[in-house]
């Protein structure tokens, strides 16, 4: 028996199969705690011009499909009983900015949020899945909610980036479909949370070196995904260090300067930093 097909075309999904992904990932923001309360929203586009969002006011763990909002692009709502979200205005210029992406999802989640609030992005590389999948995320500047201000915040990103953290707001994710945005967002918050573990419980990070970054973004770029920025190598933002030559435009000194930085350690580096660990892990047993 052939299955039936919910796609109108080959290019958006059929309103059914719209829906049914934004329950989907609603249950799973909401399971995850990416979303308290009647946090978040999800949108999925069905053509060019029409989208399915949350509603305002209900809890993305909770909704049924008779919930959803059907919009135009210029924000006219065209089909449902509730009010959509005031950020959907978000969703919108994102699906203008880049046609190409047919999903948004905009959630709280915490290591990401809390990295949103201290004003700081994820920028650097420090995993190898991160670099070749969503790249750097950078943090688009406080918008009061409801306002052009918040579309306005995260427009300069949309073509350029695979999502990006919201100054102490939260994260927002697009894609080609709503579970490649959703996936994205996942990725954020392991991303985020992974930075919190080794720059703040840990207090190091073996960050990759600059040819290790660039051949990860080669692959990245062979496997189609032509976006996600660079993010900074290990000699970036070290103390008299140069930013090497992908990262930050240095003159030939400073490119000489770099080359030893972005090297790999030698064994005699490794040895001395283990030693300085076991130093730091003594010292806070109280040792002697």
């Amino acid at each position: 028996v052939e299955k039936m097909s919910y796609r109108i075309n080959d290019k958006f999904p059929g309103d059914y199969e719209a829906k049914q992904a934004i329950l989907e990932v609603g249950r799973r923001m909401y399971a995850k705690n990416f979303v308290a309360a009647n946090d978040g929203n999800i949108s999925c586009k069905v053509s060019e011009n029409t989208i399915w969002c949350t509603p305002t006011g209900v809890s993305k763990g909770y909704m049924t499909d008779d919930m959803l909002v059907l919009m135009d692009l210029d924000g006219n709502v065209l089909k449902g009983d509730l009010k959509p979200s005031s950020e959907v205005k978000m969703h919108l210029r994102v699906y203008k900015e880049n046609p190409k992406m047919n999903a948004v999802v905009h959630a709280h989640p915490p290591a990401a949020t809390s990295y949103a609030i201290a004003g700081l992005p994820l920028n650097h590389a420090i995993l190898t899945e991160a670099v070749m999948g969503i790249g750097e995320i950078p943090i688009a500047p406080y918008a009061m909610p409801g306002t052009e201000e918040v579309p306005n915040s995260i427009a300069p990103y949309v073509t350029t980036h695979n999502g990006c953290l919201l100054a102490n707001h939260g994260a927002l994710a697009w894609g080609k479909d709503v579970m490649e945005a959703w996936m994205r967002m996942e990725s954020i918050e392991y991303y985020a949370l992974v930075s919190m573990y080794t720059h703040g419980l840990i207090g190091q990070a073996n960050e990759l070196t600059c040819d290790q970054v660039d051949r990860l973004i080669q692959r990245r770029t062979n496997s189609g995904i032509m976006t996600g920025g660079r993010p900074l190598c290990r000699n970036c933002n070290a103390d008299g260090v140069p930013a090497c030559e992908s990262c930050g435009s240095p003159s030939a000194a400073a490119q000489m300067a770099q080359q030893s930085a972005c090297s790999a350690p030698t064994q005699q580096d490794e040895v001395q930093q283990v030693v300085e660990i076991v130093r730091k892990v003594l010292a806070n047993q109280n040792f002697h």
